[in-house]
């Protein structure tokens, strides 16, 4: 509970110079996490942030009777003697992504038993998609006064499975169940996110065949067990986007390292638009200089990968606006992404939301205020917005933020910012 109370307070005004390493992904790391589950030997996965959600996953894990341990970013996992298949609904409830877990238990056991999952509040996120690509596998559900019994009488078996829609979180949890299934399974119309390829790299070390990571259609060729292996956690795509934009919003410069720019092509383009200098160098090192004066960059529209990403979507909001002219968002993966639209006008902002469409027009200043933080990215993007308001910005509910930054307050601090946790 006192954590929950804690408060991120920042002193708007100061340009942010220096240099900062990315992350690990926190939308890679917990589905590799997940898919420790389904190895019968111990497997190591490097550059792992500490985040409030890698906790939670961690405890997951421990409660399905794996033999957990972490050293600086190194987590190590030995799900050899896994005892359980019921993942608590404490637990559940804590993160969306917890529903990975699903996958790698039915994958590993043939059953499990689960609650609706929690997380951030933006929308209808249904796990219809994971229900019935389950039951094409010979899954049989069955709800338990709020509870989902999942078992498999026959075994998982591979199907050819059409998603309705590239779900990131249903293209996961399929891969998941099938690379120990009977026979081959088909993903058509899959997600294409970098983080299903980082899935997919790691299970294919353990020993699973899986072909296509990356493209509209998966193939999974079940084996009959996996063993433990070694991984590095890819960058996280969103974070790097979320620095950047702290750059240009405080006019300053930044070398973000430890990045991976192929993963960035639906974002850096945009700062080119608004007038940043972007230099890019070794494919994974960005130079982002904001000492000219920016611009509005007209028009944003989210997409699944390879188009725009929903989790940017916030920070470039926060962004532009201190932007001369109007900026336009159509989001198109959440209906209640907007939600800090709302906070960001309590700092001075001029932001009018309708539907799927917010329409930012640029302001000259913001002013600090106290605000809360409504999801992950939301909080960040208030986080972003501080740093170039006059005064002192006050964010609650950081719990949010930390279930995706590792120190936001401490790295921004690195770099020149006015800013503490309290």
């Amino acid at each position: 509970m006192a954590e929950q109370r804690q408060r991120i307070i920042v002193e708007g005004g100061r340009r942010l110079e220096g240099e900062i390493p990315i992350q690990g992904a926190k939308n890679s790391v917990l589905p590799l996490l997940a898919a420790t589950v389904l190895c019968k030997g111990q497997a190591v996965l490097h550059n792992c942030p500490r985040l409030s959600d890698a906790d939670a996953a961690f405890r997951i894990l421990d409660c399905l009777g794996c033999r957990c341990s972490r050293e600086m970013s190194v987590i190590s996992v030995d799900a050899s003697q896994m005892s359980n298949n019921q993942v608590p609904d404490q637990l559940m409830q804590e993160m969306r992504s917890s529903i990975v877990f699903l996958g790698a238990i039915l994958g590993r056991c043939g059953c499990c038993r689960w609650s609706t999952p929690g997380g951030c509040e933006l929308g209808a996120r249904p796990i219809d998609y994971h229900l019935e690509a389950f039951k094409q596998m010979g899954v049989e559900v069955e709800n338990d006064c709020g509870f989902m019994n999942c078992t498999a009488p026959r075994g998982i078996q591979g199907a050819k499975i059409s998603l309705p829609f590239p779900s990131v979180g249903a293209t996961e949890n399929i891969i998941l169940a099938a690379v120990t299934a009977n026979g081959k399974t088909e993903i058509h119309n899959a997600a294409k996110e970098p983080e299903i390829v980082d899935l997919s790299n790691f299970l294919n070390k353990c020993g699973a065949k899986i072909a296509g990571a990356g493209g509209s259609s998966v193939v999974i060729d079940g084996v009959k067990e996996l063993s433990g292996a070694e991984h590095t956690v890819i960058p996280d795509r969103i974070v790097t986007a979320t620095y950047m934009c702290c750059a240009a919003i405080t006019r300053g410069e930044l070398l973000l390292t430890k990045t991976k720019l192929d993963d960035l092509s639906p974002v850096l383009p945009l700062f080119d638009k608004m007038g940043c200098s972007v230099y890019t160098y070794d494919k994974d090192r960005i130079y982002v200089n904001a000492r000219k004066a920016l611009r509005s960059p007209g028009k944003i529209v989210t997409h699944v990968h390879p188009g725009f990403p929903t989790d940017s979507q916030p920070l470039l909001m926060a962004l532009t606006t201190v932007l001369p002219g109007t900026t336009i968002f159509e989001e198109n993966i959440f209906e209640c992404r907007f939600k800090h639209a709302g906070e960001l006008n309590r700092l001075g902002a001029k932001i009018n939301v309708r539907e799927r469409i917010a329409v930012v027009e640029g302001v000259e200043k913001l002013s600090g205020a106290s605000v809360k933080a409504t999801d992950l990215r939301g909080g960040a993007a208030l986080v972003t917005a501080g740093l170039a308001c006059e005064g002192v910005t006050k964010i609650s509910n950081i719990f949010h933020i930390d279930r995706g930054y590792e120190s936001i307050e401490e790295v921004l601090r690195g770099i020149g910012a006015n800013i503490k946790r309290k």
